[in-house]
């Protein structure tokens, strides 16, 4: 697997995404920043790709479903070769290939998602046919707290859970907001852990921007013994690693001028804010 030789530095993912987002004039930075660690760990230890192809048929799966966090899939897709600086530096151009939602025509994104909620399911539609044609291939479907508010999340939850799909595993961006406001304010989840346990998920909260603890409550999560497919709960800071940008939901929709990138890519090198 190619992506065990990378890096996957957090720092540099962000600063791909500013660049992208800057130079495309484009939004959706907060919610591509929240997932940058829990992508990074995913590429780095746990997705396979035989011969380092996106294609391969053997390849495990992830699916964005919370697809305007693309810019964080496209950072890591460049760290792997699978894009290069002219995809990063004429983003959201005319002629572009890469959109400001997942695209399933890129090689690397399985899914065309930003309809939130059926990328879930899609997932688990992958999960059902590795589980039938009897291969160990795993599937990951990364979803926003948000969107689990859609009622498609937990009909797919169900079926997973009836089919005991244990080669399925959903990671939930727990990010506190959403695109009109705060989760809580919108629709309050309560405990999301919870409640796909009361959908016969095996489910584990963890630090969404500590890679220690996201890659051991992964790799605890396959190694049970249990049939149930899995849910990891991953507790994370919409706008993370730019400080004027965390916490802030203006940064969902807000694009960046001259100014504010050059004070974000300062604060992510660390050399202030």
């Amino acid at each position: 697997m190619s992506s065990q030789i990378k890096a996957f530095d957090a720092k540099v993912l962000r600063k791909t995404i500013l660049d992208m987002a800057y130079t495309g004039s484009t939004v959706h930075i907060g919610c591509a920043f929240s997932i940058i660690e829990l992508l990074a760990v995913l590429y780095r230890n746990h997705l396979r790709y035989p011969g380092g192809d996106p294609l391969a048929s053997g390849r495990d799966y992830l699916v964005l479903s919370k697809g305007h966090g693309v810019m964080a899939q496209y950072a890591c897709m460049r760290e792997l070769g699978w894009l290069d600086d002219n995809h990063v530096a004429g983003y959201f151009s005319d002629g572009s290939d890469l959109k400001g939602l997942s695209d399933s025509r890129i090689p690397g994104l399985e899914v065309t998602s930003g309809s939130l909620g059926h990328g879930f399911s899609v997932g688990v539609g992958l999960a059902m046919g590795a589980k039938l044609r009897g291969t160990d291939q795993k599937v990951y479907a990364l979803v926003g707290d948000g969107e689990i508010n859609e009622g498609p999340i937990w009909e797919g939850a169900l079926f997973a859970a009836h089919h005991n799909l244990k080669n399925f595993m959903v990671i939930v961006d727990e990010n506190g907001y959403q695109a009109m406001g705060s989760t809580q304010e919108v629709l309050n989840l309560g405990s999301i852990q919870a409640k796909f346990e009361s959908f016969g998920f095996e489910a584990m909260t963890v630090d969404g921007h500590d890679e220690v603890a996201i890659d051991g409550a992964i790799n605890h999560l396959w190694g049970s013994n249990t049939d149930s497919p899995k849910a990891l709960i991953a507790k994370t800071v919409k706008g993370k690693g730019v400080p004027f940008m965390e916490n802030n939901n203006r940064w969902h929709y807000t694009r960046l001028d001259p100014e504010t990138y050059a004070q974000a890519v300062s604060a992510i090198a660390g050399d202030g804010q």
